[in-house]
Parts: structure tokens; C-alpha cells; sequence
């Protein structure tokens, strides 16, 4: 992809935050270990549960299994991204969304070897070249999968399709999942077509 496509998808910053320091999960585990509430929290990411299921010949920290399109009467629509080429193909098979349909995005995903600190999808997208929308979805923090969750799943916030005759059409899209560390966990174009009927 193109250097402007980075500008596009850079993530918002808050102001005077700051990435804490790295941990692994045993320090994680050990840390204020009689602390009650500091405890419930850990409880709560899912520390200390379940065995790992992490690839040890495998060095993603992230890995995006699929991305489906939930709307409202209709199949879900889902993409496997864990298949060989599958991001490749995206931008020259596009979805169809019909204009004023209520639908949303759903992500499935594991993570592994260390914590994943403040997961986003970032999404721009384009028509004839200018953009006409940027959206990013905090999607969360999470403890490596494991045998008890092996797999992790979000719904994004729900949207509407815009709809008349004006906004009908063919529109590329650029998608990143990127974390508080800036690591891109995946980075892709694909598209969408909005017509009046499924």
C-alpha cells in the first residue's frame, strides 16, 4: 500500500497518555498478588485462566481469524482472513449493502504469547478517491486465549447505510487493527457497493 494509505489509518492519540510498561502474564499474575480488587480485575481479563494456547512457532501477538457483516433479516456475511491470500482477494470482491440497512461488523480473533493493551480497527473509506469517512472502534484489551477462550469476539458499534440515489455506488475501504503500541496486527483494502436492493 501507498504511504498516504498510513496517514489515513493512523490511530487517535489522547493526550497524556502513556503505554505502560510491558509485562508478561506470570508478572501480571504475581503482581499485588493480596490485593483484592487488583485481583477481581486480573479475574476479570480472564488472568489465570485456562491453559495457553499460544503458537510458540508463531510470532503474531494478534491474529485476526474473520470479519463478518451482521444485518438486520439478512445471512451474515463472513469473511475468513485466516485463509491463505483471503485479504488479497477483498478489494476486487465487494460487499453489497442496501442503502439505509442497519447492520454492523463483528471480529473474531486470538491473542497470544503476552497481553494485548488497547485493541482498535481503524476503517477509512473512499469514493472515487475522496474520502468520505473515518471510523475507529476501540475494541479492548485482552489476556492471551486460552483453552477455556480460544477465541475472541466483538461486535463493533451498529450503523446505518446512507441512503438515496447520490450515495449509491462503489466504495474502497482501508481497514488496520492496531494496538496501544502502534503494532499493525493486519492492514487491508476492500469494498463495498450501496444499491437499493440486497
Amino acid at each position: 500500500m501507498a504511504d498516504h494509505h498510513d496517514d489515513d489509518l493512523a490511530a487517535s492519540k489522547t493526550a497524556g497518555f502513556k503505554v505502560g510498561e510491558k509485562k508478561t502474564v506470570e508478572e501480571y499474575q504475581k503482581l499485588d498478588a493480596n490485593d483484592e480488587s487488583l485481583n477481581r480485575w486480573k479475574a476479570s481479563l480472564g488472568l489465570g485462566t485456562g491453559t495457553s494456547i499460544s503458537d510458540p512457532n508463531d510470532p503474531r501477538k494478534c491474529i485476526i481469524k474473520s470479519l463478518a457483516l451482521e444485518a438486520d433479516g439478512r445471512p451474515d456475511i463472513t469473511i475468513d482472513l485466516s485463509a491463505p491470500g483471503s485479504v488479497d482477494t477483498l478489494k476486487n470482491k465487494p460487499f453489497t449493502i442496501k442503502e439505509g440497512s442497519k447492520f454492523r461488523i463483528k471480529a473474531t480473533f486470538i491473542v497470544q504469547h503476552e497481553v494485548l493493551s488497547g485493541l482498535k480497527y481503524i476503517q477509512v473509506v473512499k469514493r472515487k478517491g475522496v474520502r468520505v469517512s473515518k471510523d475507529e472502534e476501540m475494541l479492548g484489551s485482552y489476556p492471551p486465549s486460552t483453552t477455556d477462550k480460544p477465541l475472541y469476539e466483538k461486535k463493533f458499534n451498529p450503523e446505518e447505510a446512507p441512503s438515496g440515489m447520490l450515495v449509491r455506488g462503489h466504495y474502497n475501504a482501508l481497514s488496520r487493527f492496531v494496538d496501544d503500541d502502534d503494532t499493525t496486527h493486519l492492514k487491508f483494502e476492500w469494498s463495498f457497493d450501496i444499491t437499493k436492493n440486497w
